[in-house]
This record gives C-alpha cells, structure tokens and sequence, in this order.
C-alpha cells in the first residue's frame, strides 16, 4: 500500500503538479512539490468519503429536514476551494519550508541525521513510531481544543470564526466555511505547534486529514452518534451539532459548549461538554454575522470586515460574547436582551424546517 501510495505521488507530480508549478513560476520557490501532490491525493480521497458516505447519511437520517438545501451550496464551494488550492499550497510554500528551518522532515529523519522535538526529547520513541505519532495526535487534538475555545472568547478572532458558525443549515460541507485569515491563522498556530514537537510535513497532512474528515462527519446533519459510552470519548454529530446550536435566549451561555476537534475527552474534563439536549436549529442570532448566510462568497470580505472592526477596538481585545453593530464594532451581549435575537417562524431559514429527535 505504502508503494502504491508513492507510485500515485510521483505519478501525479511528473504529470501534473510539477508541470503546473513551472507554469505558474512556482517551481523551486520553496519546499517538495510532492508534498503538494499529496495533499491533492488526500483532498480527493476527503471529497470522495464526504460526497460518497457522508452525504448520503444525510438524506437517510437527517437532525433536521430542510425544504431546500440553497445555503450548504457555498459550504461545498468553499470546501473544494480549501482542499484542492489553500491546503496544499500551505504546505508546498509554508509547511515543507518551517520544517526544513526547525531541522524536522521526512528527509532528515531518514538520512540518519538528528531526530527533532518528542523524537530527540525522548529517544525511545524512536523505535515506537505508532506510539509517537499517537502522542503526537493528543498534542494536536489538545491544542486545537483551547485554540477553538479562544476563538469564541476574543471577540476580533470571533468576528472571524463568526462566519463558520453563521451557517443555518450546518451540514457534511460546512467544516471548510471558514474566514481565509482565520484559517491561516489556525494553521500557523496547529503548524507551529506540531514543528515544535517535531512533526515532519508527511505526518502533519496525515494529522490534519484525520482531524479535517472528523470534523466533516462531526457537521454532517444526521440524528446520530456514536452512543453513550464512545460519545464521552470522540466527537460525533449530535454533540457537535450543540456547539453550532442558536443562542438561547434564556440559557444564553448554554452554546458554550462541545469545543472539541476529534476527542471530547477535553470537553468532559475541563467541564464544557454538554450532552442529552435534543437537536436545535443551527446558525446564530446577532443579525450582523446571520446575514453571511446571503452574500454568498462575499461573506469572506464581510467577516474580515468584522475582524477589522474588532481588532482596532478596546472592546475587540476584551474576553466575552459580542455582537456587531452597523459599523463592524463589537458589543457585549451580557446586558443584552437576547429574545430581540429570536428567529421568527417565517424566517426562511425556519420555513419548511423540521427537527429530527
């Protein structure tokens, strides 16, 4: 399998990757561009399970029924968009380069030269490999569970993060609708992270695939999980679809919850794990960040609109919910009336809308 794999790399790099680097005048900027063909391979391999298995699993089990499904459209755009453009270009002129300065890489390693991070830390994990990159997954998981919970604590990242939770009808597309900036900041911190700790380029694509795939099933509009033992250890949709739950009014901290990537054993322990409510309508409330839902690709400018306004201000710096107002500048919602939020039934999001218990 391992030959296979490399067989499609190089096959896919002569043929088409290469040739369109030297097109572009890519070629030789910086890192392997078989990096970038693997990141391709592994794209389409997400693709095809998302498109394949996951989408299915919607219209046989659905959490919620919708009467069209005209706002995942965009979702699925900007997932192509990421996994067969953004990824790999981030580790073709981003992650191979980083790697190469911290003196990590596939290629170091097996030229016998010295190990980096956990590796050199620790030599015994260098006849356990299976153990080390298991090590490495929990640093990953872990890290990605803080940085997500900083994300709806900081009101300029959240004015970012804001647009992936705008969505009404979260689905199997919607792990990839995510502000450019904010996604190129999550992948500097989760990349930073992982060189530190001596994660060389190959295994990072296999560690992000892992996460990325989880997190499109955890999206994926189903009434299901993975039952009342497993649900306490991974992440599965029903406890994700409360992280994307609407503010409730009269609970208004209750969607502060379910931060986890692929294991909930970080929610249960830090205390922000929430099970056993039954299945809400996604998106959220502030009218300002809800209208992404109707710009189409244009909600990227807008986010980055809200981000600006946010980053410039006292208020933008300062721990807690906020909302925005006309000009882009966050608001605590503490004092709030929350209920002017509230969703009227004639909403088209809420037309033809059923919720699956």
């Amino acid at each position: 399998m391992k030959e296979f794999w490399s067989f499609l790399v190089q096959w896919l790099d002569v043929h088409a990757v290469s040739p369109l680097l030297t097109l572009t005048h890519l070629n030789g900027l910086a890192g392997d561009p078989r990096q970038i063909a693997a990141a391709l391979l592994i794209a389409l391999i997400q693709v095809l399970v998302i498109g394949c298995i996951f989408r299915p699993l919607e219209t046989l089990a659905p959490a919620q029924k919708w009467a069209d499904r005209r706002y995942t459209r965009i979702d699925r755009t900007f997932t192509l968009i990421m996994l067969f453009g953004l990824n790999p270009l981030f580790a073709y002129l981003v992650l191979t380069p980083l790697a190469n300065g911290f003196g990590g890489g596939v290629d170091t390693v097996t030229a016998g030269d010295a190990y980096s991070g956990l590796a050199r830390w620790v030599p015994w994990f260098q006849q356990h490999p299976y153990v080390l990159f298991g090590i490495y997954y929990l640093i990953y998981d872990f890290t990605y569970y803080w940085m997500h919970r900083i994300q709806h604590v900081i009101p300029w990242w959240w004015a970012l993060h804001s647009m992936h939770h705008s969505q009404r009808q979260t689905c199997c597309w919607t792990n990839d609708r995510s502000n450019y900036v904010d996604g190129f900041v999550q992948s500097f911190i989760l990349a930073g992270v992982g060189l530190t700790i001596g994660v060389d380029p190959d295994q990072f694509a296999l560690l992000m695939f892992i996460g990325e795939l989880v997190q499109n099933f955890s999206h994926t509009n189903v009434r299901f999980g993975f039952g009342r033992v497993f649900e306490r250890v991974f992440v599965d949709p029903k406890f994700h679809r409360l992280h994307h739950m609407r503010v409730d009014p009269d609970r208004p901290h209750l969607h502060d919850c379910n931060y986890g990537q692929v294991l909930s054993i970080w929610d249960v322990f830090f205390g922000t794990a929430l099970y056993g409510e039954p299945p809400r309508e996604t998106g959220v409330g502030d009218p300002m960040v809800d209208i992404d839902n109707e710009r189409g690709f244009a909600m990227q400018w807008e986010s980055t609109r809200r981000f600006w306004g946010a980053l410039w201000t006292r208020a933008g710096w300062k721990p807690g919910d906020v909302a925005f107002d006309e000009h882009y500048t966050p608001i605590p919602t503490a004092h709030m009336d929350l209920h002017r939020f509230a969703r009227p039934a004639s909403h088209p999001a809420a037309g033809g809308t059923t919720i699956e218990s």
